[in-house]
């Protein structure tokens, strides 16, 4: 056949031509039925092929360095690879997918290989990247497992360019913290992903001396890059921080005049902040509201934004920026000496009109300063209807308010949130208490569930609970699952009901809470 190859053409022509056909093809072309010309293409890709010249190889990369951290026990390495492939765990059948759906399991796996101080499994790296790849949410942590030889990796492969971007480092390639020469040259010359690790390794260390090293280099960064590096300061901020922070108040980049202003915010005996509370107590008090009428150069320093989003006034924009930026000591005094929850009851005096901005701004307020005795004063009473609740109605807001609460007391009042109004406005405050969830709401959730089973409703109205719960729960909850999946009767036809879908939905969340709690098990150092 090889001599017949010529009367086609090249082998772009060939193929163009069997796809398009020769008669859509325009200033002629090669003729022939489709399969011909394919089969004259492929001769044409072997003598291509055939007639290339070897060329120099490329000398082979330096060795991964190595990664001192302890391999996973080898069960909990098969685990890896059974979460990482996707795959249906063995034993967990059930009509209509009632098996546990492995790959949201992967970030709890990933969290306590952390906790455990493990490194990757050397032939699961890949995949590990392909995953990192894939789903933002997991790559803090795959990258962390990934350490050195992730990063060694992803040099080689431009799909995981990523990783050198945003990854932490790897717990291989820093220099020790008091190694002063080391850390200057790695912060001199390393990869963004390794200097992002470095400073916070040095922050974690001393505070003080990770801005002095941003300081050394700040000027000549990027734009995103001070951004980021900014941005590292919330762990561990201090009033120590705030020299470095006000000079960053006149950087050249917007966003980074906003952050830093957040930041200084944050420390109530900052002078941003008392700036800030002259102008917020001038426009809030027993009086009434009283909006600033301008947004001048001060306030823009400050970190003011001047226009607002669409559908927002002018004024109450301004406004909300400097509630909530003002230290929230400051305003018992300015109401004769009432605390927050009085003050929060109090109404306005024009009306409602100011008193959303007002709150929400005091939302925003006590997020940013952790301040646990206002959030409960915003929150109220979790049996209180939300459109009544003292300071928010907002199921964000309340989320937000909820994690500046101790961890026993933040599970408390969503689990009497849920058995005052059930589960159906639920779902944003269940993600913000700590996982396992503790018993109290662990068993508020599970009566929710069974009463929502009872009263007729289907179990996928609630399937962002249900994906929560099957990753929140804690596994001890699983004989108790067990009883109440035991009660659900499941019609004998075919075509089933309500029912049928909770018997599923609670097999599920069984085989669920008995893989993870495996899971965990194997992940224990023998």
């Amino acid at each position: 056949m090889g001599e017949d190859v010529e009367q086609y053409g090249d082998w772009e022509e060939l193929v163009g031509a069997a796809l398009l056909g020769t008669d859509r093809r325009r200033g002629g072309g090669p003729a022939g039925s489709p399969e011909a010309l394919l089969d004259a293409a492929a001769v044409h890709t072997v003598r291509r092929r055939a007639g290339l010249r070897p060329a120099e190889a490329r000398p082979l990369p330096d060795p991964a360095p190595r990664d001192p951290r302890p391999a996973p026990p080898a069960a909990a390495r098969r685990r890896l690879a059974q979460l990482l492939a996707g795959r249906t765990a063995a034993g967990g059948g059930g009509r209509r997918g009632a098996a546990p759906d492995l790959t949201e399991l992967l970030p709890q796996w990933l969290a306590a290989a952390g906790r455990h101080g493990y490194r990757s499994p050397a032939e699961l790296v890949p995949a590990l990247l392909d995953a990192a790849r894939a789903r933002t949410d997991l790559r803090p942590q795959a990258l962390a497992l990934a350490g050195a030889r992730g990063l060694w990796l992803a040099r080689l492969n431009p799909d995981w360019r990523f990783a050198l971007r945003g990854g932490t480092g790897g717990s291989g390639e820093l220099p020790d913290v008091t190694d002063r020469a080391g850390v200057e040259r790695l912060w001199q010359e390393g990869l963004f992903a390794e200097r992002v690790a470095l400073l916070g390794a040095v922050r974690a260390h001393e505070a003080a001396a990770a801005v002095r090293l941003l300081a050394t280099t700040w000027v000549t960064e990027r734009a995103e890059d001070r951004l980021m590096f900014l941005d590292s300061l919330r762990v561990g901020l201090s009033e120590g921080d705030e020299p470095f922070l006000e000079a960053a108040l006149g950087d050249r980049s917007r966003n980074v005049r906003a952050t830093a202003a957040e930041l200084l915010s944050a420390l109530p005996g900052s002078a941003l902040a008392a700036r800030m509370a002259e102008r917020a107590l001038a426009c809030v008090g027993p009086e009434g509201v009283n909006p600033p009428a301008e947004c001048d150069a001060g306030m823009l320093r400050d970190g003011v934004v001047r226009n607002p989003p669409a559908g927002r006034g002018e004024r109450a924009w301004w406004l909300g920026q400097l509630v909530e930026s003002a230290p929230l000591s400051c305003w018992p005094e300015r109401f004769g000496g009432l605390g927050p929850a009085e003050i929060v009851a109090l109404p306005v005096a024009e009306g409602d009109s100011w008193r959303e901005e007002l709150h929400a701004a005091w939302c925003r307020a006590a997020v940013r300063q952790r301040d646990a005795v206002w959030s409960r004063a915003l929150l109220g009473a979790a049996s209180a209807p939300p459109a009544a609740g003292p300071g928010t109605a907002s199921l964000a807001e309340r989320a937000r308010l909820l994690e500046t609460l101790p961890d026993g007391e933040r599970a408390e009042w969503v689990a009497q949130f849920i058995r005052a109004h059930g589960l159906s406005e639920a779902f944003q405050l269940l993600g913000v208490c700590v996982v396992p969830w503790a018993g109290a709401l662990g068993r508020a959730v599970v009566d929710a569930l069974d009463s929502a089973r009872e009263a007729g409703s289907y179990p996928w109205s609630f399937s962002g609970v249900m994906g929560l719960a099957e990753r929140c729960l804690d596994p001890a909850e699983a004989g108790r699952l067990e009883a109440v999946a035991a009660g659900v009767e499941e019609p004998g036809d075919s075509a089933g009901g309500a029912a049928a879908y909770w018997a599923e939905a609670f097999q599920r969340l069984v085989a669920t809470l008995r893989l993870r709690e495996a899971m965990l098990s194997e992940l224990t150092p023998t």
